[in-house]
């Protein structure tokens, strides 16, 4: 009976949710206290259930079938789920403060705990059709949380420069346009996710994730035999490229800058971007071994080539872009999409070393220290944004002198996502790209190695602008005053 409680993970944010709508003022109160108690029963659910366990209950009957709602309890659920509460209380505690008085408070509270919980009812799904609603669920609370300012009546709000054409088309981007955008182009992705989850189903006959892994042999042959195979796993893992920002889906990631700070820093550091990490997390290692067994290892060549080359170029790409970009923010967004792709690289390295568990467990490292990292400089990029009411770099010079606390925050965080020893973002992007060394896939071990060059530049420039560059005469005059 103990193990339900463990229901209570995702359940508690979505109850806070429903509460924050009656109770307005207590919203707040109620998301900090529920996100602080899933995070607490997350930590210690391997003390409260003998890991790996399953805790469902009948749901329904698909097909003659037996579906059940559950929850998945084992290594990898309790470190995403752990981290992701973790980092969501943080955002927040953080958001009490900078969301205070503003026009849409309660919506804010509402889709805010919701993203948390659906976030988590993701991970710790212990069956493909429950991980689905919590993924569908990302994406409506990231709809509405990217379009929060829906009026686009601040153009401080928006993203990109208002009257600036690239080819004809225009680069600037509205709170409304951008949330907009970021449904339509992950839910592109979830067509080809629904259609592998169908492909597997008639397949296995199950959606349970254990019972999938159990039957991987029979699987990957059945599907190997018909000629299937590698249209099934690009299908299947579509979503998760589009939902983590990978090319060429990477777009909706860069205008979600529309929302507020507190937001980018939730999608960016804990909750959808890493999504579809968790599901390559999740099924990957399962296939390397089902292939293994069914003697069909070559087989898979492809689809982790693709794999590989599409985070190595992701990585390199969105690198060169924060090189070239004025916005904290737009920096911080191409930033994120980059380092997923160091993930997405590890993943498809790990099918060519013999060794697979190092260098899947070097993007799961990647992933906590992204979250972290990026989380603190999201929320520092909100209070420079908000202190020196302007979203561009060059307009905060001279942070430091007024900023102390802040401009050293953001330097640790700098630090680490630069892969500077002894900093946890070094010790990840060096054992990912000696695993794409490994693999001898060069190319994409010359983009990533680029591209890890091309952060240490980006970051460090976004740096030395705001704060070590000294504020004009106008900056000295400015009620400049560090977060609290």
């Amino acid at each position: 009976m103990i193990g339900y409680i463990l229901f209570l993970i995702w359940l508690l944010p979505m109850v806070a949710a429903g509460l924050g709508l009656v109770l307005k003022k207590q919203a707040p109160f109620f998301s900090i206290a529920t996100i602080a108690l899933s995070f607490v029963i997350s930590a210690m659910s391997p003390l409260l259930v003998k890991v790996p366990s399953v805790i469902s209950y009948p749901w329904f009957i698909l097909l003659g079938n037996q579906i059940r709602f559950g929850i998945l309890v084992d290594g990898l659920s309790v470190i995403m789920g752990s981290v992701v509460a973790f980092v969501s209380l943080l955002i927040a505690i953080y958001s009490y403060r900078y969301m205070y008085g503003d026009w849409g408070h309660t919506r804010y509270w509402y889709f805010f705990s919701f993203f948390v919980g659906s976030m988590l009812l993701l991970v710790y799904a212990s069956n493909l059709i429950v991980l689905l609603i919590g993924w569908e669920g990302t994406t409506l609370a990231s709809y509405a949380l990217i379009g929060h300012w829906y009026t686009d009546e601040d153009e401080e709000r928006w993203v990109g420069d208002k009257g600036r054409y690239a080819l004809g088309v225009p680069m600037w981007f509205t709170p409304s346009q951008s949330g907009v955008r970021a449904m339509v182009v992950t839910s592109f992705g979830d067509i080809g996710f629904i259609t592998g989850i169908g492909m597997l189903y008639k397949v296995s006959g199950t959606t349970s994730i254990l019972g999938i892994e159990s039957k991987i042999v029979e699987i990957i042959s059945a599907l190997n035999k018909s000629g299937l195979l590698l249209p099934f796993l690009i299908a299947f893992t579509m979503g998760a490229f589009a939902k983590s920002a990978q090319f060429p889906f990477h777009e909706w990631l860069v205008t979600a800058m529309t929302g507020p700070s507190s937001i980018s820093a939730l999608i960016h550091a804990a909750t959808m971007v890493n999504a579809g990490v968790y599901l390559l997390l999740r099924f990957v290692p399962m296939l390397i071994q089902g292939a293994a067994a069914a003697g069909l290892y070559s087989s898979l060549n492809l689809f982790f080539t693709y794999v590989l080359i599409i985070g190595a170029f992701t990585a390199f790409m969105m690198a060169s872009m924060a090189v070239a970009s004025n916005e904290l923010k737009l920096i911080l967004a191409y930033s994120t999409a980059s380092q997923i792709g160091y993930m997405f690289m590890g993943i498809g390295a790990a099918y060519f070393i013999s060794t697979p568990s190092i260098a899947l467990f070097a993007s799961l490292s990647h992933f906590i220290s992204q979250a972290l990292f990026k989380a603190a400089m999201f929320m520092a990029a909100g209070v420079l944004i908000e202190e020196f009411s302007s979203r561009y770099i060059k307009d905060m010079a001279g942070a430091y002198s007024k900023m102390k606390l802040t401009t050293i925050a953001f330097l640790l965080a700098s630090l680490s996502l630069s892969g500077i020893p002894p900093f946890s973002g070094f010790w990840d992007k060096d054992l990912i790209l000696e695993s794409t060394m490994l693999s001898g896939n060069i190319i994409a071990y010359i983009l990533g190695a680029i591209g890890a060059f091309l952060t240490a530049f980006y970051i460090f420039r976004a740096f030395t602008m705001v704060f070590i560059n000294k504020g004009d005469e106008k900056f000295k005059e400015k009620e400049i005053k560090e977060a609290h």
